[in-house]
């Protein structure tokens, strides 16, 4: 099937580079359109990897924490990439298309899909709770393991920055309760995408996979052309660049 770029929807200051797949589904009026961007995926999927590696790598100890400390690192240049990307990426990448106040909670959770069926296109209003809480909490993890002491071999590179207690309290908080709400919410996102795919059968994988859903043709795709590309790898070389910078703090 033919797939052509479309022009921005009026309405919704999405760039003239938005992505939208012509190809008609088998509902009439229903057309693929390109929700998550592709930095937005390769994030995703990153993301989920590296936490899931640190996780581990904590749990194995010794030789394995010198990986920890480098894959903290990557979680770092990871969510610098995203607080960026949250304000000049893809449409519904950015967090004004998710950023929901309590009425939209209470009207999702009463069944109401929002105007246009906007909830459904990119993250819910439940869904962008449990994204800005993850984000929130890595961003709380990474910071008191930057500043962690074990008091065994293990020392964050920026713990010589901070009171010993200070460290201390950081690393209870990173090895206790951090760790395990991180695998908390973790298994919560898995828990609700495969409840949404056996109980209400909307598969939210494969979108985050290949970047569209079939939605109504008047949906405002995310612009997702080499331009958007270029930038996100700038963004994350810098994210990169941070991260190294941090990691030289410690060692000086």
């Amino acid at each position: 099937m033919a797939r052509l770029a479309s022009a921005a929807t009026a309405g919704y200051g999405v760039p003239t580079s938005s992505r939208v797949t012509l190809s008609m589904d088998s509902d009439a009026g229903v057309r693929r359109v390109r929700v998550w961007d592709l930095p937005t995926r390769l994030f995703h999927w990153l993301l989920a990897a590296t936490v899931m590696a640190s996780v581990v790598t904590a749990k194995i100890g010794g030789n394995a924490m010198v990986w920890h400390i480098r894959l903290g690192l990557m979680v770092l240049a990871l969510l610098v990439f995203r607080l960026a990307w949250g304000f000049v990426g893809g449409h519904w990448s950015r967090f004004v298309s998710f950023a929901y106040g309590p009425a939209s909670l209470r009207a999702y959770l009463r069944g109401d899909g929002g105007p246009g069926g906007r909830f459904e296109v990119g993250h819910s209003p439940l869904g962008a709770l449990s994204v800005f809480a993850l984000l929130a909490l890595l961003l709380v993890q990474v910071a008191t393991g930057l500043v962690a002491d074990d008091e065994v071999a293990t020392v964050g590179p920026l713990n010589r920055f901070v009171e010993v207690a200070t460290g201390l309290q950081a690393t209870a908080w990173h090895e206790r309760v951090g760790q395990y709400l991180i695998i908390a919410l973790v298994v919560a996102h898995v828990v609700a995408v495969l409840y949404y795919l056996h109980a209400k059968r909307r598969n939210l994988i494969a979108p985050m996979w290949h970047g569209d859903k079939p939605l109504a043709p008047d949906t405002p795709a995310s612009a997702d052309g080499w331009p958007q590309r270029v930038l996100a790898a700038v963004l994350f070389a810098v994210g990169l660049a941070l991260a190294g910078w941090v990691a030289r703090l410690g060692a000086g």
